[in-house]
């Protein structure tokens, strides 16, 4: 990493600055023990700081009302005079293994971002076929808008790694795929050997997140998807976060933590999501818990999934009606503007981070309360009710 990245993420957060360590937690200039009479109680103020950047300022339309961008400040370390003020999210010294980065504009590419802004070292595992044109865009600079932090200074990517995790060792790679030409020129790509190529470079990891999907016939209703397409998109959306945490969590050092990216079609019926996509994030969803159990129970780690709402992603496009999508929940959701990644990638930082030391099996929504909805207050049928939006 660039010895200018900051140590730490702050997301808009009220005062004092918690920093925790063993027995003790500290808050400001005051210190908090096991006994409450030496707490200094008025250091303690609840005044809120509120930090943005101009340049990365960025406001959503949605009719008359404009919503600003959630903004994240990467803060430098504090000297012993100046203690950092909010409450910071630091993960200086903790290493991140991303799978699913092809480009810069994803959850995935979003969610390292935060990572990198926190702190944290990073390692991506980016699809074989797209390996070239990803690490050729890097190295002449065409990603280098995009990974501007808060500070000014560019998010570094450690190394890049060759990833398939449709499959877990190379017994399982059909003789079609070993002498595909897009595979040609990479070796080492199966999660298998991916794992045991990070576990030679750098020894362990902190952070795993799962950002990468796949299916074949996604175009097509469930009724009329074949056994094939179906269990390919399990395989790929599903099996393959189960696959990296088993063979990742040996390298995962206690107290580290697993992320994967769902949807909202694993639990509302989205015309035209199908292939068994829907299936596939639903079952993700419910792994989710079930690992969380084994993971925590084995190897002190942490695994939660984030419901992501409706990105105008490369991989989003390629499904056909994502500006629908986007449109629906900009007039449907709680909250009428469009997502950005970056809150999305926030989250992530949030649930790698100490501060969500205590939260596990959990499916985190971050998409503008959509979930929350059961019906789509947009409808004709409605016209008549006195319906909130934003033009009220």
């Amino acid at each position: 990493m660039a010895a200018t990245v900051a140590s730490s993420l702050q997301i808009m957060a009220a005062r004092p600055c918690l920093s925790f360590s063993p027995g003790v937690v500290k808050a400001g200039a005051a210190i908090l023990c096991s006994n409450p009479k030496t707490v200094l109680w008025p250091k303690l103020t609840n005044s809120c700081n509120i930090s943005s950047l101009n340049p990365f300022r960025h406001g959503f339309r949605s009719s008359t009302v404009k919503f600003s961008k959630v903004v994240t400040k990467a803060m430098s370390e504090s000297n012993e005079n100046r203690p950092v003020s909010g409450l910071p999210i630091d993960l200086k010294g903790k290493r991140a293994f991303i799978a699913g980065v092809a480009d810069d504009n994803g959850y995935g590419w979003a969610i390292a971002k935060s990572l990198a802004a926190a702190g944290a070292e990073i390692l991506v595992g980016t699809w074989v076929p797209a390996l070239n044109i990803f690490e050729t865009g890097l190295r002449r600079g065409k990603f280098n808008e995009s990974r501007l932090l808060p500070d000014g200074s560019l998010m570094e990517i450690t190394k890049v790694y060759p990833l398939d995790a449709v499959f877990d060792n190379l017994d399982d790679v059909p003789e079609d795929i070993k002498t595909n030409k897009r595979y040609a020129g990479s070796s080492k790509w199966t999660v298998q050997e991916v794992a045991e190529s990070v576990k030679q470079d750098f020894g362990s990891i902190d952070i795993l997140v799962h950002s990468l999907a796949n299916g074949p016939e996604v175009s097509k209703p469930l009724l009329e998807t074949s056994r094939k397409g179906y269990l390919a998109a399990l395989s790929a959306s599903s099996y393959s976060y189960v696959s990296l945490l088993k063979h990742f969590l040996p390298l995962m050092n206690p107290g580290g933590s697993s992320i994967s990216l769902t949807y909202i079609a694993s639990e509302r019926i989205i015309p035209g999501y199908g292939g068994g996509m829907s299936s596939a994030k639903a079952a993700l969803e419910s792994d989710t818990r079930v690992l969380a159990f084994e993971a925590g129970r084995k190897h002190k780690i942490r695994v939660n999934a984030i419901s992501a709402g409706p990105l105008r992603s490369r991989a989003a496009k390629a499904i056909g009606f994502i500006d629908m999508m986007i449109e629906y929940s900009k007039a449907n959701a709680p909250l009428q503007k469009e997502l950005s990644a970056d809150e999305v990638g926030n989250t992530a930082a949030f649930l790698a981070s100490p501060l969500a030391s205590a939260i596990t099996g959990a499916v985190i929504y971050v998409d503008n309360g959509l979930n929350a909805m059961g019906i789509g207050v947009d409808s004709r049928i409605f016209k008549d009710l006195n319906i909130p939006s934003d033009k009220h």
